[in-house]
């Protein structure tokens, strides 16, 4: 039986490298006989990891706290790509400006479990009460599709005035006309240090499998940055015409962080934002956190 890959947003650059890591082949010459497929939101992808249900997920690497408290149970096994790496848009027609989070007062945002955490915490170091100034949300049709272009469609059709989501949804707001970028969280545009309350990266809850994984993952990104064009190929199954189509260019991007190191530093930060955001209760070390695998 293949092993299932489990992702929260298929549609999507946000964890591109694992779904490159199986449709191009690198699980496969690891071993490896992988699927991919879209388990939403990302609560629920860990619980189903947990559960036994799933082999890895490519998901934010927080929210795995969601399903294993204090990081019991799972392990992250490498990084999918460097940084938080969601953004903000709002609604073209209002004038926020790029980075001007005081602007987003009252209005309504929609975000998904898991992701909503890195904006609530960058709106409280920036001095917002995101309970009580902003309402703050799922979106219509997000279950069981991806979110972020679900996000897109609900502020194309007014039902939003903002979402938090991944650079597929962004793209396509702004290129469509009707969104405004206000940040862009992996590159800084958030209060400072906020890049770096989270990332994406490849969990696992046993690692029989881990190293190899790891590897094929690792190949991946390799791969994306010498030649963002796969990006189209290893899409093709899983992706509409439009997004199909714009997947190479966010790829390209995004290819700079494309690095699969977990720094010890990346989880004191990672940890000091769960900490803050209640899901992690004690200090933990790196080895708690991040697999010890093989060198290769």
């Amino acid at each position: 039986m293949p092993l299932r890959v489990a992702i929260p947003d298929m549609v999507s650059p946000s964890y591109f490298p694992a779904i490159a890591a199986v449709e191009l082949g690198f699980f496969e010459k690891e071993g490896l006989d992988a699927t991919v497929e879209l388990i939403f939101p990302v609560t629920r992808t860990y619980e189903e990891l947990r559960e036994g249900r799933i082999a890895f997920v490519g998901g934010a690497a927080h929210a795995a706290l969601y399903a294993f408290p204090d990081w019991r149970g799972c392990k992250l096994l490498c990084a999918l790509s460097q940084n938080m790496y969601w953004f903000l848009v709002v609604r073209g027609d209002l004038g926020v400006a790029r980075g001007d989070l005081a602007a987003l007062k009252g209005l309504r945002i929609g975000a998904a479990p898991g992701p909503v955490d890195g904006l609530k915490r960058m709106l409280v170091e920036a001095g917002i009460d995101p309970e009580r100034e902003m309402r703050i949300g799922p979106v219509p049709a997000s279950a069981g599709v991806s979110f972020g272009v679900a996000a897109a469609e609900a502020l194309r059709k007014g039902e939003v005035d903002g979402f938090w989501a991944n650079g597929m949804a962004a793209e396509l707001a702004v290129r469509g006309g009707y969104g405004a970028l206000v940040v862009d969280a992996r590159r800084g545009d958030g209060p400072e240090g906020s890049q770096h309350y989270t990332f994406p990266a490849l969990v696992a809850a046993q690692e029989r499998t881990a190293a190899a994984a790891a590897r094929a993952v690792a190949a991946a990104q390799a791969a994306l940055k010498a030649d963002p064009s796969l990006a189209t190929r290893a899409a093709k199954r899983h992706f509409p015409a439009q997004e199909l189509e714009l997947i190479a260019e966010l790829v390209r991007r995004d290819a700079q962080y494309y690095d699969p190191l977990i720094s010890e530093e990346s989880v004191r930060e990672l940890n000091a934002f769960a900490r803050a955001m209640g899901l992690l209760r004690r200090e933990a070390r790196y080895d708690e956190v991040v697999a010890t695998l093989p060198e290769t």
